[in-house]
């Protein structure tokens, strides 16, 4: 333990860089709704016991955090923002009873949020590294990253399961059922917005192994 308390990360002028730098991970924020990049994955490959004394090390005490390693409130998963992530399946759930442009118009609403987490990611890293060596390239990462998983996750997958889910519904319901097709149709929105709860987590996951 005192072996692993020694190792120290190479000294930066970005405190958080350091950790980062000492596993030669880049420090770039999570994307997707809650949901974390490649090099984020790969530190969760790392025992947890090991990942705890990293965390605490020069602290003198395990586990305790100093003032400048308090989370920081990330608007874009942390705020009321994040559930602009889910215009789209909001969108998908309408179809039925809304013109296909407030449809397309949830996508925009729901790629602008992508794109603007995307660019936050970007900043940050960008901030991290300083005028370190390659910081360039980690800042294009780090957009590229964010914005291919959020798409993933938060418009593309959710959308069609949403789609496919109320397009489903609607044709069961018009061959099991002689309800009107008001009543068919507002069923179908409510069944789709009642599954989007229920997908988030399983599509997070999905989209971590693509």
């Amino acid at each position: 333990m005192r072996e692993l308390r020694a190792m120290r990360a190479p000294a930066t002028g970005d405190a958080n860089l350091g950790r980062g730098a000492f596993l030669g991970i880049t420090p770039v924020g999570c994307c997707g709704k809650d949901r974390a990049p490649f090099t984020t994955l790969l530190v969760r490959r790392i025992p947890s016991r090991v990942v705890h004394l990293w965390t605490s090390y020069g602290d003198g005490v395990e586990g305790s955090m100093g003032p400048s390693e308090e989370k920081t409130v990330d608007i874009y998963r942390d705020t009321w923002v994040r559930f602009l992530g889910y215009a789209n399946e909001v969108g998908e759930a309408f179809r039925a009873l809304v013109p296909v442009s407030f449809v397309w118009g949830s996508y925009a609403v729901a790629t602008a949020y992508v794109t603007a987490d995307a660019v936050d990611k970007g900043k940050k890293a960008a901030v991290a590294h300083g005028d370190n060596p390659g910081k360039t390239t980690r800042v294009a990462v780090a957009v590229v990253d964010t914005f291919v998983w959020q798409a993933l996750a938060s418009v593309i997958i959710p959308g069609f399961t949403i789609n496919r889910v109320c397009a489903a519904s609607l044709y069961l319901l018009g061959k099991s059922t002689k309800w009107p097709l008001p009543v068919r149709k507002w069923t179908t929105t409510a069944i789709g917005l009642s599954t989007i709860p229920f997908i988030i987590t399983p599509i997070d996951r999905l989209s971590c192994l693509c």
